[in-house]
């Protein structure tokens, strides 16, 4: 094909992109301007992809890191043949539309994840790279290789210059994921003009300090420059590959283009039509001649690919019956059809305990248990596998000599494990977790709250959960953390109290497919409560009374974790002095908001206005639960560095407190 025919082809994508930017008169037409000569060779002559099948497993992976030049990513969509339409692309940044002013993933089909803040896309990617690896590495046999795919990346200066491209860049080095490649929009423009006052790293030594192939200097309006590129990436499967393109912002606009002019704002309709003139596209606003139209639609293409895979798959299917049984079930995010079973053995296995346990204990206790039952299960930590116990005796470590392991050691990277982890499950055919203390769950809260926004099962195990963990002192004894975790949308936060809590969390957060869970664990021991079948059922519901009374109880306390056995020890002393007493263990408050009003009146009940809630954390959470009649023992300042029985007295969480604050407030109610 003649560099004319690809630069026509590529200035569809150019077209689209501005005609779009300027019907909404907002969006950033610059960098699919400058990168469409790019993903003209890459999305025609190599993406893997169906788009009739979206979801085929075997297609490569794409994503678009610097999300704000979206309309490249909805332009190629459209082409290629996805259900994508020209009205949609009429709809770009509109309520409710296809075409929202960053890819979501959920709402269009071929974006693979949600690429909002800068330089996350490019963790995702990785995330997807190492799925693949691994997952090859786990189901692919001697000449059937069922899991054989790239995964593209495309990146901007603001990606690179984010900390987080550091963090997931280093260990894909380190990993060897070879079969990511990544393609770097070197245009020298940022929003706030040219990067050279702001940004004069030298990237290709940086990527190859990390053990990555680097390819420089490419032109990235040159399709034989592209095409050698790629073909030389490809090659080497040992080292990820960044593929360093020089191009030009806006590329076509005679008066913007190499300018922050044209990174965020529409061109103008002056500067369109002459953009028009400069490439020779004498098309009107959104129109696509129908020879560019056929040359772009990769549908027959995309059936022919995986018709074959499927051909391959079927043969291993006759071979290998159960691993193909085992992939399916994976990919689809299917538990093990005897799930219910797994459940029943673990509940009752864990119902008999009755030795003092760290709640981090617990959960690796657990953890053992299910890392038998549950393949999927990719496990991993921040450098804090010991502290946060989220290895078990069948974990193995992933490395490029073992690739076909369960279990990560992420270093000391928690936004990068966190942003990885959603690329893992954004890839499918996993169930991915991974630990750290909570405290540096504010390296990574950014890409906690993706795993919210985008409804994806990971797991998040944060330890030691408050000042319990004593000498440490402030800097790592967590305030607010709780509560920022919890007012997060879609992610539901556990905080047990004890082996049988720890067990539910775990079943509730592998059957929870529809976003992430975060458990909140403790260091020090804490005893085994005893409950009743139907407490038992109920800790599933987020609260529910651990200790009822003979009466109407004049005062309910609630409690969660650590803090669970102090609401239980007051509550025999408030008894001893003739009250009655209501404790409520609330260990996932967002799902026990999610209950039947009826449900949440029987465990608080609306004319009992005499409550107490109990937590080693920032209080103001709580007053929605006791309201202005009651009263909340919390922390509203950072800690100390003592031992934690000096500090739990300092900070009032003795019976002393809590007897006080609740005769108090029981008798400021009843005059």
């Amino acid at each position: 094909m003649s560099t004319l025919q690809r630069r026509t082809l590529a200035n569809a994508i150019r077209a689209l992109s501005m005609d779009a930017v300027q019907q909404a008169n907002s969006g950033h037409p610059g960098a699919p301007m400058g990168m469409a000569d790019i993903a003209e060779v890459l999305w025609r002559d190599y993406l893997q992809h169906n788009p009739a099948n979206p979801h085929w497993p075997n297609r490569d992976r794409f994503v678009l890191s610097n999300g704000h030049g979206s309309m490249l990513l909805y332009s190629l969509l459209h082409l290629s043949g996805y259900p994508l339409t020209k009205e949609d692309l009429k709809q770009f940044r509109q309520l409710h539309s296809k075409t929202p002013g960053h890819p979501e993933y959920g709402y269009t089909e071929g974006v693979e994840t949600t690429t909002g803040p800068l330089g996350q896309g490019l963790a995702n990617a990785v995330g997807m790279a190492l799925a693949e690896k691994t997952l090859a590495a786990q189901f692919n046999r001697p000449g059937f290789d069922v899991v054989n795919h790239f995964t593209y990346a495309f990146v901007g200066d603001g990606c690179l210059m984010e900390g987080i491209s550091h963090e997931v860049c280093s260990l894909a080095g380190t990993q060897e994921l070879g079969k990511l490649i990544v393609f770097y929009d070197d245009n020298g423009i940022s929003i706030d003009g040219e990067i050279e006052g702001w940004f004069t790293d030298d990237t290709p030594t940086r990527f190859r300090s990390y053990n990555w192939q680097v390819i420089s200097d490419v032109d990235g309006h040159d399709a034989k420059a592209i095409i050698a590129a790629i073909e030389e990436a490809r090659r080497d499967t040992s080292r990820p590959t960044l593929v360093c393109c020089k191009t030009t912002i806006g590329f076509g606009s005679p008066n913007k283009a190499g300018s922050h002019d044209c990174h965020g704002a529409p061109l103008g309709q002056a500067e369109i039509q002459a953009t028009r003139q400069a490439l020779g596209w004498s098309h009107g606003p959104f129109e696509v001649p129908e020879d560019v139209s056929h040359a772009w639609n990769t549908i027959d293409k995309g059936q022919t690919l995986e018709a074959l895979w499927k051909q391959l798959f079927e043969s291993y299917q006759a071979k290998y019956p159960l691993l193909a049984e085992q992939f399916l079930r994976r990919i689809e995010g299917s538990l093990p059809e005897n799930w219910g079973e797994i459940k029943k053995e673990i509940f009752e296995q864990q119902a008999s305990v009755t030795d003092a346990a760290a709640t981090r204990k617990c959960s690796q206790n657990i953890l053992q248990l299910l890392g038998e039952k549950i393949p999927e299960l990719l496990g991993g930590s921040a450098d804090l596998a010991p502290s946060n116990l989220t290895m078990w005796k069948g974990s193995e470590a992933i490395s490029p000599a073992h690739p076909n392991g369960n279990y990560m050691h992420y270093g000391v990277r928690e936004f990068g494990m966190t942003a990885i982890m959603n690329g893992v499950a954004l890839y499918g055919g996993f169930i991915p977790y991974g630990g750290t203390f909570l405290m540096f769950m504010e390296y990574a809260r950014n890409a906690v709250r993706m795993s919210a926004l985008m409804n994806l099962r990971v797991i998040h195990v944060y330890t030691h959960d408050s000042i319990g963990l004593g000498e440490d002192g402030p800097t790592h004894q967590p305030v607010e953390q709780i509560t920022a975790l919890r007012v997060t949308p879609n992610l539901q936060t556990w905080r047990p109290c004890d082996q049988f809590e720890t067990t539910v969390a775990w079943l509730t957060a592998i059957e929870r497919d529809e976003g992430p869970s975060a458990f909140i664990l403790s260091r020090q021991n804490l005893p085994q409560q005893k409950r009743d079948s139907l407490q038992q059922q109920d800790i599933a519901k987020g609260g529910y009374i651990l200790k009822a009374c003979s009466g109407v109880p004049d005062l309910i306390l609630i409690a969660t974790g650590s803090e669970i056995a102090l609401a239980m020890d007051s509550a025999v002393n408030l008894e001893q002095k003739g009250y009655e007493v209501q404790v409520v263990s609330m260990p996932c408050a967002e799902r026990f908001a999610q209950q039947p009003k009826s449900y949440q009146e029987k465990v608080l009940p609306k004319d009992n206005r005499s409550r107490v809630a109990i937590e080693c954390g920032h209080s103001d959470y709580w007053y929605k639960f006791v309201g202005i009649d009651g009263a909340v023992i919390g922390i509203d300042r950072f800690g100390e560095s003592a031992p934690a029985g000096e500090l739990m007295t300092m900070f009032g969480f003795t019976q002393e407190k809590v007897v006080e604050t609740s005769i108090r407030i029981i008798q400021q109610n009843t005059h």
